[in-house]
């Protein structure tokens, strides 16, 4: 008898659940930190003739080199250190993973985090150790210096700020793990995907401290920048660390079509801060209206979204859906996210109609 071709299949595979995307049809969209603001008309016009006119018969060639060019001018790329270019952060979370895949190698995360730390460490066969932050999504450094002491995990991630709870971590604290990392060779990436929102950014600190920081690669991403479906995320790190893993990208892993997306984002950059700047401003109505309905706690965020403490996550989330209006109930995801929901700023409209929502559905 034939065997089924599943017996070839991991088990770990198997038992995993695919990555779940809500069906946002006819929904007001308020669950990915999507930038909620289209490209202008005239913009798009502009675009749409840009890329009609690429040779999308031909594998993407120059063209990239021209968007590294262009991505190091806008982040004024610091001396010694180079870019690589993923589809997305995800390619670079695997990217990072397969190239750390050494015996014995581990990855850590702080908990509750962005769910593809875990993921990537899980596909390439790695161990994953998440640790919990305090109450109030603080880094546990005790328990961060112990676990690195006892497992010294090949990468560390620090999410700056973190997703779900959007908040930055102190900086004197990573300055400790970075430097905790580097005395067993361990990599320590700051991953910096709500960059455009955030007050801070490590790029900063690799600046002004290039020895303390040798063991550092930085991602960001363009999906929160407003380029969201063009999927094109970057990492910076040491020239020698960043020629490493750009070894195992795939060839031609980035477009013709997303690269002159980017390009020609970059090339109006201007309009896409001024989006970041109304979001920012947009965040405060909304932290602000939060924090006056009774039982609610906005917590404070450095990015795209409130994380959101509600009496019931459950009733909340399925009031608002009956109101068209999507959100992410992160309630069940970890249990220091008890009752939590996950809010993305959106226009000024959106905020008003989410806000009225929850107001009804407490």
């Amino acid at each position: 008898m034939n065997q089924s071709p599943m017996r070839f299949i991991r088990q770990d595979i198997q038992s995993m659940h695919a990555y779940a995307i809500q069906d946002s049809t006819g929904l007001i969209k308020l669950d990915a930190m999507e930038n909620p603001f289209a490209l202008p008309a005239e913009l798009q016009s502009e675009l749409g003739a840009r890329l009609g006119a690429l040779a999308i018969n031909r594998y993407p060639g120059s063209r990239i080199d021209d968007l590294k060019k262009a991505l190091g001018e806008y982040i004024d790329l610091p001396a010694g250190t180079s870019l690589m270019l993923g589809n997305g952060s995800d390619e670079l979370i695997s990217l990072l993973a397969m190239t750390c895949d050494v015996p014995g190698a581990s990855i850590l995360a702080p908990l509750p985090g962005f769910v593809m730390y875990a993921m990537g460490a899980q596909l390439q066969g790695l161990a994953f150790h998440g640790v919990p932050l305090t109450a109030d999504f603080e880094l546990d450094e005790a328990a961060m210096l112990a676990t690195m002491g006892e497992h010294q995990p090949a990468i560390t991630y620090i999410a700056y700020p973190n997703n779900p709870t959007a908040n930055l971590w102190d900086a004197a604290v990573i300055r400790r793990l970075i430097a905790e990392a580097a005395t067993y060779g361990g990599l320590v990436v700051m991953d910096e995907a709500y960059q455009p929102f955030s007050s801070r950014s490590w790029l900063d600190e690799i600046r002004a401290h290039p020895l303390a920081n040798a063991n550092v690669l930085l991602m960001r991403t363009l999906s929160k920048f407003g380029l969201a479906g063009v999927r094109l995320g970057y990492m910076v790190g040491p020239q020698a660390l960043v020629h490493e893993v750009d070894k195992l990208r795939p060839p031609y892993n980035v477009s013709v079509l997303n690269a002159e997306c980017a390009l020609f984002a970059l090339e109006h950059a201007q309009v896409f801060a001024r989006q970041a700047a109304h979001i920012c401003e947009q965040r405060e109505v909304l932290i602000d209206a939060l924090g006056k309905m009774p039982g609610v706690t906005a917590y404070p965020s450095d990015a795209n979204m409130v994380l959101t403490r509600v009496p019931d996550a459950q009733r909340c989330f399925d009031g608002l859906k009956a109101d068209s209006i999507l959100v992410k109930n992160v309630s069940k995801m970890h249990p220091l996210l008890g009752e939590c929901l996950r809010l993305t700023v959106g226009t000024p409209a959106e905020n008003a109609q989410l806000i009225h929502s929850l107001q009804k559905h407490l």
